[in-house]
């Protein structure tokens, strides 16, 4: 076993300390010591009922369900006067405490150890299904191994991944997970990304390319340079930020949890009252009148109603970081369920902010016949010195289309315009419309408005007589683009657009999209007032955009989605959520999980609320009894409203969420 270098020196690294601090209650069921507390006192309850019914023997079967009742009653009273002392509020400790000693001075011993023990049985499924949120964030940082092997010197040596620095060499083998973050040196390989962006199809990787911890090496043997600190990884900053997470509070929450504080010293009041106006002003039976107080506190403990938001919150949060989509917090995820408005940013979210060629058009009236690839192989020349992106657009088209550059002599860049260079003796222009009309150069004005019109750039090519053709270049449309914004709108949800490029290019792909309105030349602040402006307008309003010049108004917005967080550290701590993927079809998904995690918790409080005031109601004519209080009215829809609630820690797009394009 290869130990962390700190471990070594008597204490465990920071790294460690808190990866196995944070996680360690996420254990498996059976491994929790609490689960033979259960047993034990399931078998020691069962004897005293037991002795009870069929031996007889009174006091044996007092002692057994007494002993029974104060193994798991300890740490439940113990809680109750802790909330008592320290926040001087009550609790469903002080009801269930106050329940059960009631039980056992009235004669009911059977009963009272009964609410003590269901009620802890209670209180470990609800811990057990917190658990599992935990190990859910705890599995994503155990998917990257502890393990690295490092090339050091002229040989590989295996160490701790806490050990490895950044800038050296690791060796990942087929079949291997990347244990951190880093780029391929040597080596091509398909890589599965699905625990950080929920990929269901593996990526090609070849040198130069970004790997991440805790994906998986299908195929080739990889060399990676690691880029960061095993505590710097993009996985242990999605875990973090999920842990971080789970402890935000939504409104719905905090309202429950402000509702809860006025709730349970209402209960414990109406219940004293219970116990005691009927004997004193009617002279009924005392016994019988607590009994019924009892119950009612019992019924009333507000378990199921405290549960209903913050599991189902949770479970739905857990669940989108699966998928690929980081939500910050519960208020985010139920903010998404209000947005009337997504605004977008066009380059790099929209689009993919990668130019390709389009059109390459000859210019017959001008010159001699000419071929496509002629004046490819004329605008390649110059631009292959160039590292504009229309010059990286033309060579790539160019490669693609197996033509080579000439030799090209005093070449130079003119800022704003183009590239002039000597090609076999002449000189030759490729550059805008500007450049072009200062030379006195014409060309078909017509051809050129008609691709501006559709969006296109437009650069001409041609040396001193004559303008030989044109090639224009676009601002690829993302694939997902299309499908996401119809399914928006299918929803009746406003699209708009805010970029800063040319109006006519952002109308032509506003249009090709289905944007309904489009805003353009703006500068960042521009587009953070307009949010402002759309938030005064609309009841909520999300933007999505992928760089750090959207950070104002990912910050105006009410929801701020980062577009492709995989690759920016910004863009994950700057957004309210963030899309690991550049997949614009994870927006209907997350509208979906956001109406079906509200869903679930309107139902959840509706069930609790009506099974408990039918329960309360039925206490007064004695049809309630502490048995069926504590199984069916606390336990029992505690219980169901966790299950209902974890039904969406099972849910992803491909099942019954689905919001991928069809192929």
């Amino acid at each position: 076993m290869v130990e962390c270098h700190e471990e070594r020196e008597g204490e465990a690294c920071a790294i460690c300390r808190r990866e196995f601090s944070q996680f360690r209650s996420a254990t498996s069921i059976w491994k929790d010591r609490r689960i033979f507390l259960i047993l034990l006192v399931g078998i020691l309850f069962s004897l005293g009922m037991t002795v009870d019914s069929v031996m007889r023997i009174d006091n044996l079967s007092e002692y057994l369900l007494l002993i029974s009742a104060v193994i798991p009653g300890f740490s439940i009273v113990r809680g109750g006067i802790s909330s008592l002392i320290f926040e001087k509020r009550l609790d469903i400790d002080v009801l269930i405490t106050v329940a059960a000693i009631g039980s056992f001075l009235i004669g009911h011993s059977q009963e009272g150890a009964a609410v003590v023990f269901l009620f802890y049985v209670a209180e470990f499924l609800e811990s057990h299904a917190s658990d599992r949120a935990k190990k859910t964030v705890g599995n994503l940082i155990n998917l990257a191994p502890e393990v690295a092997t490092v090339t050091r010197g002229k040989k590989d040596v295996r160490v701790h991944a806490h050990n490895v620095k950044v800038d050296e060499i690791i060796a990942v083998r087929p079949g291997e997970r990347i244990p951190l973050d880093g780029k391929i040196v040597e080596g091509t390989s398909n890589v599965n990304q699905a625990p950080i962006t929920g990929e269901s199809v593996p990526v090609p990787k070849q040198v130069g390319d970004s790997v991440y911890a805790g994906t998986m090496n299908c195929e080739g043997f990889l060399k990676i340079q690691v880029t960061k600190a095993s505590n710097e990884t993009m996985i242990s900053k999605i875990a973090m930020l999920v842990e971080e997470a789970q402890k935000e509070k939504s409104p719905t929450e905090r309202f429950i949890d402000k509702f809860s504080k006025y709730y349970t010293p209402t209960v414990i009041l109406l219940a004293l009252l219970v116990a005691t106006v009927p004997t004193i002003a009617f002279g009924l039976s005392f016994n019988e009148w607590i009994y019924k107080a009892l119950v009612l506190l019992v019924v009333s403990c507000p378990c199921a109603l405290a549960l209903s938001t913050p599991v189902t919150m949770i479970s739905g949060m857990t669940s989108a970081a699966r998928n690929g989509v980081l939500i910050k917090g519960s208020s985010y995820l139920e903010e998404i369920n209000k947005v009337k408005v997504f605004a977008f940013d066009k380059t790099g979210t929209l689009t993919e902010g990668k130019l390709e060629v389009t059109d390459i058009v000859p210019f017959a009236h001008y010159s001699p016949a000419l071929t496509t690839n002629e004046v490819l192989s004329e605008a390649l020349s110059l631009e292959a010195k160039s590292e504009h992106p229309i010059a990286k657009a033309i060579t790539k088209r160019a490669e693609d289309e197996g033509v080579r550059p000439k030799t090209v002599r005093n070449f130079r860049a003119i800022a704003g315009k183009g590239v002039v260079g000597q090609i076999d003796g002449e000189s030759y222009y490729v550059g805008n419309i500007k450049m072009f009309d200062e030379l006195s150069i014409s060309f078909p004005a017509s051809i050129v408005k008609k691709l501006q019109s559709d969006g296109k750039t437009v650069v001409l090519v041609g040396n001193k007589r004559r303008a030989i053709g044109l090639i224009a270049v676009m601002d690829k449309i993302r694939e997902t683009a299309v499908y996401a914004v119809a399914e928006l709108k299918r929803r009746r949800i406003r699209t708009e657009m805010i970029t800063g490029d040319n109006r006519v290019v952002a109308r032509a792909i506003a249009n090709k999209i289905g944007i309904d309105e489009f805003r353009a030349d703006l500068s960042p602040e521009d587009k953070a007032k307009i949010i402002s402006n759309l938030s005064k307008k609309h009841v909520g309003v999300a933007m999505v955009g992928d760089g750090v010049n959207d950070a104002p108004a990912l910050a105006s917005a009410d929801v701020g989605i980062a577009m492709g967080a995989i690759g920016s550290d910004a863009s994950i701590e700057t957004a309210d959520v963030a899309l690991m993927q550049d997949d614009l079809s994870k927006l209907p998904y997350l509208i979906r999980l956001s109406k079906k995690a509200f869903g679930i918790v309107k139902k959840n409080i509706f069930v609790a609320i009506l099974i408990k005031g039918a329960f309360a109601i039925l206490t007064f004519p004695g049809l309630i009894t502490l048995w069926l209080a504590v199984a069916v009215g606390d336990m029992g829809l505690s219980l169901a409203v966790i299950l209902n609630a974890m039904r969406l820690n099972l849910l992803n797009p491909e099942s019954g969420l689905d919001s991928s394009p069809k192929q």
